[in-house]
């Protein structure tokens, strides 16, 4: 059985949790502390310390650098997903390089600031450590200050997906492919502390986020 091994808001963590979910096939979660990244260093025999990390019997799974999608590609040869056809190589590749920097890069900031509804207690002095080692003394302070602003930005990012969506159900045609999941996992750890919606101005978006949520690869395959 496969197996993700994760902790539950990262957003590249939910964007591989949908394609799973997507697939229909079996898989187990592995949830470990967003301080404590020891299992990932062992099972990588310590060529790896990022989440997430695949687990397939013998074999482990990760990314080589911040652009490879090594994960999501493992997946759909595996599982038959159709996430990487060969019209779209390209494109894809703009896309995803674009939504994992312009649309995460605020997007998680804003889940960030309610870090103590996610990270129990006895982690929380580590996560701010690793946080303002990365980004700042402060950032997290900072972050809340200026979540107006980071909003306006991630509304002003997504306006290319909003019309993207303007006349398909996906970003790029009738099915879902890989920038769709990456898409969809950014979003959705924006919204994972809940305290804020998608823009309302996004209605496209909205609605195939909704989507998203619910697709599988059988209704896709039984809708074309």
């Amino acid at each position: 059985m496969i197996e993700l091994i994760q902790f539950p808001w990262s957003p590249f963590c939910l964007a591989q949790k949908r394609i799973l979910e997507y697939s229909g096939a079996r898989f187990k979660v592995v949830n470990i502390p967003c301080t404590d990244r020891a299992l990932v260093w062992r099972l990588t025999r310590q060529r790896y310390h990022k989440v997430p990390i695949i687990r397939d019997g013998k074999t482990v799974v990760f990314e080589t650098n911040d652009d490879s999608q090594v994960i999501a590609k493992y997946l759909d040869t595996k599982l038959q997903l159709g996430l990487f056809p060969h019209t779209w190589e390209g494109v894809q590749a703009i896309l995803w390089r674009h939504i994992e920097k312009e649309v995460e890069g605020f997007a998680f900031k804003l889940n960030d600031i309610y870090f103590g509804e996610n990270v129990p207690a006895r982690n929380r002095l580590d996560y701010i450590r690793y946080k303002e080692r990365k980004f700042g003394a402060g950032c997290l302070q900072q972050w809340r200050q200026e979540q107006d602003h980071l909003l306006v930005q991630l509304t002003h990012g997504l306006v290319p997906y909003e019309q993207m969506l303007a006349d398909k159900s996906y970003l790029l045609d009738a099915s879902p492919r890989f920038v769709d999941f990456d898409l969809y996992g950014m979003l959705a750890n924006f919204l994972y502390a809940n305290h804020h919606p998608l823009p309302q101005a996004h209605a496209h978006l909205r609605s195939w986020y909704e989507r998203m949520s619910r697709v599988t690869l059988k209704t896709t395959r039984q809708a074309l």
